[in-house]
C-alpha cells in the first residue's frame, strides 16, 4: 500500500496495477484512489471498466491502443476477470506493450503468482496485496471514525463490536454505520448500544455452538445449529466451520506448548488477537487426542454425505449430538 500511496502522491504512475488480498474493502477504496488520481472523477469517456469473467482479452488490448480523448491517458478497469488466476496468454504477452497513454488496473480476488500475467505485471508494473488488517490498525480505524462523530468507546465494548463483526473491514464499515446511526444523539457507545444492533458472525455462531457442545449442553448446541440453518446456512459449510474451529484449537493445543508468545499463536492458528483468551479457555477444556478424534469424525462425517450414505443436515446433527452428550 505504502508503495502505491507513493505513485499517487508524486505522480508517477506505472502503466499496469494488480490489486489484490483478502481486504476487498482496502482493495476497492485504493482502486478508486488510484483511479481519481489518474483521471478527474467526472471523466468517464476515458474510463472502461469490466467487472466478472467472460472479459475478451482482444477487447481490452484494441482499448488500450486507442488514444485517450482530450486527456493524457486513458483507464481501463477489471475486476474479478480470472486473468491472474487462469492463462490469458494475448494479455501478459501485451502488458511490456501498453502505452504511455493508458493505465491498466487489474483488481483481482485470487492469483497464480506463478502464472505469466502476474509475472508480467510484477515486472513492468506494480502488484499490490490488501491484506487482512491486525487488530490495533482496525481499532485506530475504528476509533478515528468515531472522533469524527464526536463519539467514545471503551476498550471492552470495543472488544465486543470487533468480536461480532471478526477482522473484515467492509462488514465494520456497515456494522459501524448501523451502529452510529443508533446512537445518535449519545457520546458513549456502550456494550448494550452493541449487542442492540450488531449482527453476529456465522463465526461467532460456531464458537458459541462449540462452547455449548464443549460444556454439554446439548440443547444449546442443537439451538445454534437449528438458528444457522434458518439463516440459510448450509449444513456443509457449517460442518466445514466446526472443522476450521476445531483445527485450530487443534494448532493451539500444539502451540502452547512450545512457548511461543501470544500473538505469534493467534496469527498462526488465524484467529484475531482479541479472541485469544476465549479460545484458549475452550481448548483447555480438549485432550489432544479428543481435538484429533472430532477432526476425524468431521472428514468421516464429509466422506459419508458426498458419497449419498447420510443427509447432509441429519449428519452434522449426529455429529453434534454425540459430542455434546452428556
Amino acid at each position: 500500500m505504502k508503495t502505491l500511496m507513493e505513485d499517487i502522491k508524486s505522480g508517477n504512475f506505472k502503466r499496469v496495477y494488480l490489486l489484490t488480498g483478502e481486504e476487498i474493502y482496502l482493495r476497492n477504496q485504493y482502486e478508486k484512489k488510484l483511479r481519481n488520481a489518474l483521471l478527474p472523477p467526472e471523466d468517464t469517456m476515458n474510463t472502461a471498466s469490466f467487472e466478472e469473467k467472460g472479459i475478451n482479452p482482444k477487447e481490452i488490448i484494441d482499448l488500450a491502443e486507442t488514444m485517450p480523448f482530450f486527456a493524457d491517458r486513458r483507464v481501463i478497469k477489471l475486476r474479478d476477470s480470472g486473468f491472474a488466476k487462469n492463462a490469458c496468454p494475448e494479455l501478459a504477452d501485451y502488458i511490456p506493450e501498453i502505452p504511455e497513454s493508458t493505465c491498466l488496473i487489474l483488481s483481482e480476488s485470487e492469483v497464480d503468482k506463478r502464472g505469466r500475467l502476474y509475472k508480467a505485471v510484477k515486472k513492468t508494473g506494480r502488484v499490490v496485496e490488501f491484506k487482512r488488517q491486525d487488530t490495533r490498525t482496525l481499532t485506530r480505524w475504528v476509533l478515528g471514525t468515531l472522533k469524527k462523530e464526536g463519539k467514545n468507546i471503551t476498550e471492552e465494548t470495543m472488544h465486543v463490536f470487533l468480536g461480532r463483526t471478526g477482522a473484515d473491514m467492509e462488514r465494520i464499515d456497515r456494522e459501524l454505520e448501523k451502529l452510529l446511526c443508533y446512537t445518535m444523539g449519545k457520546g458513549i457507545i456502550t456494550t448494550e448500544d452493541v449487542e442492540a444492533v450488531c449482527t453476529e458472525q456465522t463465526e461467532n455462531r460456531i464458537f458459541d455452538m462449540i462452547q455449548a457442545i464443549t460444556d454439554k449442553d446439548q440443547r444449546r448446541a442443537l439451538d445454534l445449529y437449528a438458528d444457522l440453518l434458518a439463516m440459510k446456512e448450509s449444513p456443509m459449510r457449517i460442518l466445514a466451520l466446526i472443522v476450521r474451529q476445531f483445527n485450530q484449537l487443534f494448532q493451539l493445543k500444539e502451540l502452547s506448548g512450545q512457548g511461543m508468545e501470544k500473538g505469534e499463536m493467534a496469527k498462526a492458528a488465524g484467529i484475531p488477537p482479541f479472541a485469544l483468551g476465549k479460545y484458549m479457555a475452550q481448548c483447555k477444556k480438549y485432550s489432544r487426542e479428543q481435538l484429533r478424534q472430532a477432526l476425524e469424525e468431521c472428514v468421516d462425517t464429509e466422506e459419508k454425505v458426498k458419497t449419498g450414505r447420510i443427509g447432509d443436515q441429519i449428519s452434522v446433527e449426529l455429529l453434534i449430538i454425540k459430542y455434546s452428550a452428556k
